[in-house]
């Protein structure tokens, strides 16, 4: 396990004056991560994602127990890791459990098409009697067990860019191909509740939420990269992660358009985020069908459902009903109809819910781990700083609290 740092002025200052200061060089390369500061503990998380390109890159969505590698703390994570060597046309399913010397898991999941071309959705399962992990509807894998069930803690929710020095298991980093971003177009977290799957909150990234999201500053042993809150926008409704040259952070280009199935919600979002969930099938004009359903729970109980069916173009009509429930309890509904030009038919529905749902506390734990997994080829299951100081000794004290501060980040040295 190794020690992540802070990259700013404060830092270096402190690793001078105790040190340290060859831990705390800045990388030539800037990668990107955000999660959570809130754990959840189980249930079921959809991402919607198109993926970084390029030998020696990685492109992830896990789940974290904060805190896990700290010296003595039992380490419990959940991995969708996608290599960007081939062409990005593998990913890795895998669990991290253990203390000192730590088990995985994993599992290489091979596509015909490369992960970089276009989004995808991802989705992982976990209950307390096992971990699934899903692409595009299918559920590709299913463990159970002892390291199932070690996982005992809430875990943040984390999406990360970055590169790899262990060349056996992502192959040489090729840095001619940077920059390289990751883009995320949604995600959704549904809570575990006596066996079934309820959605909680989702978010379509219109804006970055900051009661939701943190950007990281830090990196780990390991990694050629740091992490850079630069490399972490928003644009045109897409989640970016950047990897990039350092000097040249963030991203100005053009956000790669999602042609998948799935048409979001339109739900506008309350403190905390909304709740909703769509389904859509449909066809073309000429009198042809399409019909959809939509239902979600927000914080505190707040439920909004929304059904639509209508016809294709020459003369079709559609409808739509939306009801829903805010913070609290507030409730409204609506209803519209109308046709558009050519008397093609148009249908909206809308629900707003009121603050994000509660998470789950909860301590280190965990069971010793052995592995107990198996595949199944089934349908998917259930739906930086600066610091003044009069003097020396006032700025030592300050870079001694940062250092003494640092919390210590995961390690790839067993690959």
């Amino acid at each position: 396990m190794f020690t992540r740092f802070r990259t700013g002025p404060m830092l270096a200052a402190a690793s001078l004056a105790l040190a340290v200061s060859s831990t705390a060089v800045a990388k030539p390369y800037k990668g990107a991560e955000l999660y959570t500061p809130q754990g959840y503990l189980h249930g079921r998380i959809e991402v919607r994602m198109r993926m970084a390109r390029g030998s020696g890159i990685l492109s992830t969505f896990f789940t974290y127990k904060d805190g896990s590698e700290q010296s003595g703390a039992f380490w419990e994570e959940i991995d969708i890791e996608v290599f960007g060597k081939d062409n990005a046309r593998t990913w890795q399913s895998n669990i991290i459990t253990g203390m000192g010397t730590r088990d995985t898991s994993e599992q290489d999941h091979t596509v015909d098409v490369s992960l970089a071309d276009g989004y995808h959705t991802y989705a992982l399962e976990w209950t307390p009697d096992y971990v699934a992990w899903s692409f595009d509807g299918k559920e590709v894998r299913r463990t159970t067990g002892e390291q199932v069930r070690a996982l005992t803690s809430p875990q943040s929710l984390r999406f990360n860019t970055w590169a790899s020095d262990v060349v056996e298991w992502v192959g040489p980093f090729d840095d001619s191909v940077l920059p390289q971003h990751q883009f995320v177009n949604w995600i959704k977290y549904y809570r575990y509740n006596n066996g079934s799957f309820e959605l909680a909150w989702q978010d379509e990234f219109d804006s970055l939420d900051g009661s939701r999201w943190s950007k990281a500053d830090w990196t780990f042993d390991g990694n050629r990269v740091d992490f850079d809150p630069q490399n972490v926008t928003v644009k045109d409704g897409t989640l970016v992660l950047s990897l990039t040259r350092e000097g040249q952070t963030g991203f100005t280009g053009a956000v790669p358009r999602d042609e998948g199935t799935e048409p979001g919600t339109g739900a506008g979002a309350g403190a905390g985020g909304a709740d909703a969930a769509a389904t859509s099938s449909g066809s073309g004009a000429g009198g042809a069908d399409a019909a959809a359903t939509s239902s979600g729970s927000g914080a505190g109980g707040a439920d909004a459902a929304a059904t639509s069916s209508g016809s294709g173009a020459g003369g079709a009509d559609a409808a739509a009903t939306s009801s829903g429930s805010g913070a609290g309890g507030a409730d409204a509904a609506a209803t519209s109809s109308g046709s558009g030009v050519g008397g093609t038919g148009t249908a909206a529905t809308t629900s707003s819910g009121g603050d994000g749902a509660p998470g789950e506390g909860g301590g280190l734990g965990g069971i010793v781990p052995d592995d107990g997994s198996s595949d199944g080829g089934c349908g998917c299951v259930v739906a930086g700083a600066s610091a003044t100081a009069s003097s020396w000794a006032a700025t030592l004290a300050v870079g001694l609290s940062a250092a003494l501060a640092m919390r210590r980040r995961r390690s790839r040295s067993r690959r």
